[in-house]
């Protein structure tokens, strides 16, 4: 795909790549081999038939090749911009031995675009039955399981606590990855296919325990919005933040415009970012977008970064400073952020993740400069709603303790996304979603 210069797309949030055309896609398609076994959808997820909407694409049946996407995944767009197709569906594509894999993400993408611009087909859902059924988030888990319950003939009803749907996709994605109107369009199409969303309802709140107990079946998606701080000296202060509540700030709230948007976030200046994954990246790459020069600090070594080798690479061509093999011991400030005290690391002998630990160097502490400090080093399940309904049970970590079905501790309540695994990627959630949302029809059909 073709990327805008660097040195014009950090002065906008707008989209980075622009996608391929139609005779870019048709040419992609006819490098595929059309495998007997195709290994490329058993590395999906959601299970896309990849061998048939590509062979579609090669005959240049756009409207076949994207409803052949539909059948497995109702956010076709969003999972071709976000998905990290080259540890999945690609990294499992023959001709990625010796050649190039099919782009199987940029087909995905392509043809989503174009249904948008030709017309969206709704697919067909079943006869309409009488159980009715509620889904606690929306986000790409919550948006998934209600679109493969709603197809199956269920009353849906999704229930989302901000004032807008969406879920990490709306609040976390930034704007250059995801554009929210691509987002929002494929809510619709949720939505044309019969599932309700009511947003501003919170559970406990708007929406009592008791009330949510009364549906035939529930499925809770509410993601993993606790973040994890470092519990080092001087996180207290002024311009401390972690990177959900600067990204939500900006993606969902507008603070990049402020004072036209009523939501301030510190910005400009030195920024350091603490972190090597996704959202480790998109809090760099925002505050770039917001005039500041971003560094970015990382305990382990540029090739252990979790983050995809594209955003690692966007980032450095938007001019994020990497500081790799270097830990946070101390932020500086009296009331207000004036620097980070870091130490070097050392990458010893293998830890149990597979990887060298990272073990201090002494005397190599040093001083890095900030204004703000963004914490990017994990997240968590948030554990107010687990709590209010008894008999869930948490894992350690606080995830909802589930069985292969998706089913919790009480039989009628089920979980998919990062409620139910910690913090993941946008398609193993609906992935997840998907095996809760079978588990439901299958409970209920036996009844």
């Amino acid at each position: 795909m073709s990327d805008r210069p660097a040195e014009t797309r950090v002065l906008d949030f707008s989209e980075v790549d622009s996608g391929i055309t139609a005779e870019e896609a048709v040419a992609e398609a006819t490098r595929c081999l059309q495998c007997k076994k195709p290994a490329c959808s058993s590395g999906c997820p959601v299970g896309i038939d990849i061998k048939g909407f590509i062979r579609c694409i090669e005959a240049e049946d756009f409207r076949s090749a994207i409803a052949i996407i539909k059948e497995s995944n109702m956010l076709p767009a969003i999972c071709g911009r976000v998905c990290p197709q080259e540890v999945q569906c690609e990294g499992e594509c023959i001709l990625g031995v010796k050649d190039k894999p099919i782009a199987i993400g940029a087909l995905e993408r392509f043809l989503a675009d174009w249904e948008r611009e030709n017309g969206i087909v709704v697919p067909a859902v079943a006869a309409k039955r009488s159980e009715k059924i509620a889904i606690v988030g929306s986000g790409p888990a919550g948006l998934t399981a209600a679109a493969e319950l709603a197809r199956n003939g269920f009353s849906v009803t999704l229930f989302e606590a901000l004032h807008d749907a969406g879920g990490v996709l709306i609040y976390g994605i930034p704007e250059f990855r995801l554009p929210k109107e691509i987002v929002r369009s494929e809510i619709e199409e949720v939505k044309r296919l019969g599932v309700e969303i009511k947003t501003n309802h919170l559970v406990g709140r708007s929406l009592s325990v008791d009330e949510l107990l009364s549906y035939d079946a529930i499925i809770l998606a509410t993601g993993a919005g606790l973040p994890a701080f470092m519990g080092i000296s001087g996180e207290h202060q002024i311009g401390v933040y972690s990177a959900n509540e600067f990204l939500t700030r900006v993606n969902l709230m507008h603070a990049e415009a402020f004072p036209q948007y009523d939501t301030p976030v510190k910005t400009g200046g030195n920024v350091v970012v603490i972190g090597g994954g996704n959202v480790a990246m998109d809090a760099a790459r925002v505050a770039r977008r917001m005039g500041a020069e971003v560094t970015l600090v990382y305990r382990r070594r540029r090739e252990d970064m979790p983050a995809r080798r594209i955003e690692v690479h966007h980032a450095e061509e938007e001019g994020i400073r990497f500081l790799t093999c270097t830990n946070p011991t101390k932020i500086l400030g009296e009331g207000t952020v004036t620097g980070v005290c870091v130490v070097s690391m050392d990458m010893c002998e293998l830890d149990d993740s597979g990887r060298p630990a990272a073990i201090p160097i002494p005397g190599s502490e040093r001083i890095i400069p900030a204004d703000v400090v963004i914490e990017a080093i994990g997240q968590s399940p948030n554990p107010l709603l687990i709590q209010m309904i008894d008999g869930l049970i948490r894992e350690k970590k606080g995830n909802l303790k589930v069985d292969e079905s998706g089913r919790t501790t009480i039989p009628k309540i089920f979980a998919a996304g990062d409620v139910a695994t910690g913090a993941a990627t946008v398609i193993l959630a609906m992935g997840a979603a998907k095996v809760a949302a079978e588990s439901v029809t299958r409970m209920l059909s036996e009844e």
